[in-house]
């Protein structure tokens, strides 16, 4: 048996094996990687690229595309023959896969990318993508090594230090569909340090004689890691420490190749226009080439770039410019390793393309910055390890050498800049040394394959446990003014120990979802497993757990239980409430989908003091047993309510799902009466509007839909389903992606015979009941986010031609239009937006209407434009700016012309507007 190393990289992927067999002395030995690097070309590379290539049709036959292990790719083409193709072929290139498992604002299961790829392109989920990297890796190692496949070794796969829970868990996801089973997750940085002291094992000791602190700055293509190691010696020789990690930072070489492309774009095209999509994907390749000869060893004063051009959308034929050195230089020196002083820290305004490629990047590029708010965040770890108190409030830890990780840092002018912008802090401190490396591109692989070596016990283990500790979230007291959290796993908790916190009992709910909500931090908190402790700003969280626990007699019931929390060998967290009773334990599991919408845990509040009162009151109305109750007072339940809790307005959220509960209990007796019916209607989506936000939601939402099939009883009364069709426009947001095709697949046939004014009429009336309410039909469709773009483009097309036969200036119209073509959803993944054609074709439309003159045309406009820093998603700057201009004159709210030149969050008055509706007491979208 071997024991294998994996960098799962960003850009690039590496392996590296070891035989334990030769104990501690054993060599690691890197695997070149077989791959297509053209058509019909094989070739073994040190490094295989992060690409994935979906071609169309039959782009390539499949004999160009057979690898040495007989297999043809399949429909996927991976590695350098996949980049060199997407370079030259829009929208069909896979790059930065890793970067996508952490981002929480899309379905990280569901087939998403190539992200902005036309809707006829097959897609990958970033899952899938990362799998397909490891599938390649573990077939080119089986073919090498028939004997002894890759599921049989031991295999090590390195992640960023910063990967939360949930990206971890997706990598293993990843890992599992590539056949693995075997294996364990190592952090990047410590993989990198691992590298360092194998190659030092006979002289690590003298090394490391004069250095205490080792800090470890890791750029990779997508995210920029932080660790902190103390080195010390103790009798038995020379001691590792990981003392801390850095948050997540999605930052990277991505990121200063994206604006070195967008210094090229400026240069390339005129009056604001943008790059095609091709141009793009070329210019970023470019500008990756041109970072590596401007910022090398002996760069050009300048480095030339040509495009292929597109006829008379730009110049036509080729487009050629030239980037300086000078340019490289303020672009990504300045840019991204600024001569900042110790006291800055990263600033949410500076941009700088950071979000060219469709990922939530951080705001500020400048790495220093980040740097430096690491070591104030870790300063008292740093100084213990150095033995030395702080010289000043604020002082900063001087590491005594740096160790550099990162393809990035293959430049030596950008090595030489983050050393001379640290050693600055310390002027009268000498210049901080290096420890000097043999490979960055593949010291991760190394690093990780000796890692294996040193688990058992060949070499000197980096000690120091978990990087960060794990918290839930409980139920705030009724005397409490803060949310209580409960530390299930403190900071350095050893792999494979287990944490049984019994004497933390609460009662579950079997046969009923639950949510947990979960928190990290990397701070150096000292808190134990058990200790409760105040929900603070340094707790992030995390992807909270849905779900539904079922006992051995299936019924609903509650037991009391408590909390067991492990770190896997894996280096995953795994939580188990365990029977205090009976010989029952229930895994939880992470929510990994992600949305839009905010997944922080809104508490169980008390009840108003006459909450009972308002309940008797419903249960009147919609109760099992028909009381003397005359038209009136089923009229008037909302206002009867509002005497007894207030104005409803100010009906907080834990007051509206509890009536909720009370009127779908009484939900087959709507039909009593179209008065209670259209009431039902109306407080049932008022309860539980927008769908989510709070706890066991999504369950209510799917109560709730379960009404959707039987319509409505009072089919006669265009009252009943206006309020039938606002229900559903109000808790689309709770409605799964079946659900809501469901509701569409109902509304479609009636929307396309009565919206469009060329719709056919041949053949008459659907069959079956003829729904009403047409405005709210509309508005209801329009909320459904997660339909497919072509769904929301067919809406938006018969929305549009109405507008355009007949100047309309009421009637939900724009708004739909406006909601329909969004550029950031509500609630949906971001990959379910229209495409930018559709949204500029309909806001020229409302533009040509005049804003003023066309009843919610400004906000509609102001969604069509707004600005979200990806490109895929972005309207031309030029109509963005028009729109600006065109909502100033027609007096519109500056935070809607700020939307459209600026990346900004929607304000709590702008979401209700783009929602439709008020949102409940406290609950935020976003």
């Amino acid at each position: 048996m071997r024991i294998v190393g994996i960098d799962l990289g960003t850009t690039h992927c590496a392996v590296a094996s070891v035989d334990p067999g030769k104990g501690s002395g054993a060599p690691v030995e890197d695997f070149p990687l077989p791959q297509l690097v053209r058509q019909g070309e094989v070739a073994p590379r040190a490094l295989l690229p992060s690409t994935v290539y979906v071609p169309a049709g039959h782009e390539l036959a499949p004999e160009v595309l057979r690898l040495p292990w007989g297999d043809d790719g399949g429909p996927y083409v991976v590695g350098e023959l996949a980049r060199w193709q997407g370079a030259r072929v829009p929208g069909r290139l896979v790059a930065s896969a890793k970067s996508w498992l952490c981002h929480p604002g899309v379905d990280r299961s569901a087939p998403i990318l190539p992200w902005g790829a036309p809707a006829d392109v097959r897609k990958l989920s970033p899952v899938d993508a990362s799998a397909l990297l490891l599938t390649h890796m573990a077939r080119a190692w089986d073919f090498a090594h028939p004997a002894e496949p890759l599921a049989k070794q031991e295999v090590v796969i390195t992640v960023p230090a910063s990967f939360d829970e949930a990206a971890r868990a997706l990598t293993v996801s990843a890992a599992r569909k590539a056949g693995l089973e075997k294996f364990t997750l190592l952090e990047e940085p410590q993989a990198a340090f691992y590298d360092y002291t194998a190659r030092h094992r006979s002289d690590l000791e003298q090394t490391l004689s004069q250095v205490r602190l080792v800090l470890v700055v890791d750029v990779g293509g997508g995210t920029t890691d932080f660790t902190l190691v103390h080195a010390g010696v103790s009798p038995e020789g020379p001691m590792l420490r990981r003392l801390a990690v850095g948050d997540h930072l999605m930052l990277g070489g991505d990121n200063m190749d994206a604006a070195l492309a967008r210094r090229m774009e400026e240069k390339l095209t005129q009056n604001g226009r943008r790059l095609s999509a091709t141009q793009w994907t070329q210019a970023i390749q470019a500008a990756r080439t041109a970072k590596e000869e401007l910022l090398g060893r002996a760069p050009p004063e300048k480095y030339g770039v040509s495009l292929i051009g597109e006829g008379s959308r730009l110049l036509g034929g080729t487009l050629s410019t030239e980037l300086s050195r000078d340019e490289a230089h303020a672009l990504v020196l300045d840019g991204f390793f600024p001569l900042s002083p110790p006291g800055d820290r990263p600033r949410r305004s500076a941009r700088m393309a950071l979000q060219e490629l469709g990922l939530p990047y951080v705001q500020d590029p400048a790495v220093t910055r980040h740097l430096a708010a690491f070591l104030a965040q870790h300063a008292a770890a740093g100084f213990a390890a150095l033995g030395e108190t702080p010289s000043h409030e604020g002082a900063l830890p001087r590491p005594d050498a740096i160790l550099l990780n990162g393809g990035v840092f293959n430049s030596p002018q950008i090595s030489a800049r983050l050393v001379d912008a640290l050693s600055a802090w310390w002027p009268q401190a000498p210049r901080i040394p290096l420890l000097r490396h043999e490979s960055l591109e593949l010291a991760v692989a190394r690093g990780a394959a000796y890692y294996g070596l040193v688990r058992r016990g060949h070499g000197l283990r980096i000690g120091g446990g978990a990087a960060r500790a794990y918290y839930v979230g409980l139920q705030r007291g009724p005397d409490s003014a803060e949310q209580p959290t409960l530390c299930l796993i403190p900071r350095g908790f050893e792999e494979g120990q287990k944490v049984d916190l019994g004497e933390r009992p609460f009662t579950l709910t079997l046969g009923r979802p639950v949510q947990f909500a979960l928190y990290s931090t990397t701070s150096d908190r000292i808190d134990k497993p058990g200790d409760l402790v105040p929900l603070a700003e340094d707790l992030k969280p995390l992807p909270p757990i849905h779900t539904l626990l079922k006992g051995a007699s299936g019924k609903v019931s509650e037991v009391p239980v408590h909390l067991q929390a492990a770190l896997t060998e894996i280096g995953t967290l795994e939580l188990f409430c365990v029977s205090d009773v009976a010989d029952e334990r229930w895994r939880l599991e992470f929510e990994l989908r992600g949305t839009g919408g905010s997944h922080e845990l809104t508490v169980t509040e008390s009840m108003p003091a006459r909450f009972a009162e308002a309940k008797d009151n419903v249960e009147r109305v919609y109760g099992n047993k028909p009381l003397p109750l005359g038209p009136k007072d089923v009229k008037q339940l909302s206002r009867t309510l509002e005497k007894v809790l207030g104005p409803r307005e100010t009906w907080r959220v834990p007051v509206l799902r509890e009536l909720w509960s009370t009127l779908y209990a009484g939900a087959s007796k709507r039909r009593r009466t179209d008065d209670h019916e259209r009431v039902f209607y109306s407080l049932t989506g008022f309860c539980l509007r927008p769908g989510f936000g709070y706890p066991l939601d999504g369950w209510r939402a799917e109560q709730t839909f379960s009404l959707f099939d039987a319509l409505v009883q009072h089919h006669t009364d265009k009252a009943v389903w206006t309020e039938f069709w606002v229900m559903w426009r109000r808790i689309a947001g709770g409605l799964t992606e079946g659900q809501q095709q469901k509701l569409y697949g109902y509304l479609q046939p009636h929307l396309a015979r009565r919206v469009p004014p060329d719709a056919p009429t041949q053949g008459g009336k659907l069959k079956g009941i003829q729904p009403e309410g047409l405005d709210e039909m509309i508005r209801t469709a329009a909320s459904l986010e997660h339909l497919a773009p072509g769904d929301k483009a067919e809406v938006g097309r018969w929305i549009a031609a109405r507008l355009k036969a007949e100047s309309r200036s009421g009637g939900p119209w724009a708004w739909a239009l406006g909601r329909l073509g969004a550029r950031v959803p509500l609630y949906g993944s971001s990959h379910k937006v229209v495409d930018v054609e559709t949204a500029e074709a309909w806001l020229e439309l409302l533009l040509s209407l005049d804003l003023r003159k066309v009843d919610g045309a400004p906000f509609a406009a102001a969604q069509l434009a707004r600005l979200t820093g990806d490109r895929t998603r972005d309207l031309d700057p030029a109509l963005r700016e028009r729109t600006a201009q065109a909502l100033v004159a027609a007096k519109a709210a500056d935070t809607w012309v700020r939307m459209v030149r600026e990346v900004v969050a929607l304000e709590a008055a702008d979401e209700a507007r783009a929602l439709g509706d008020t949102l409940p007491a406290g609950l935020r979208l976003s």
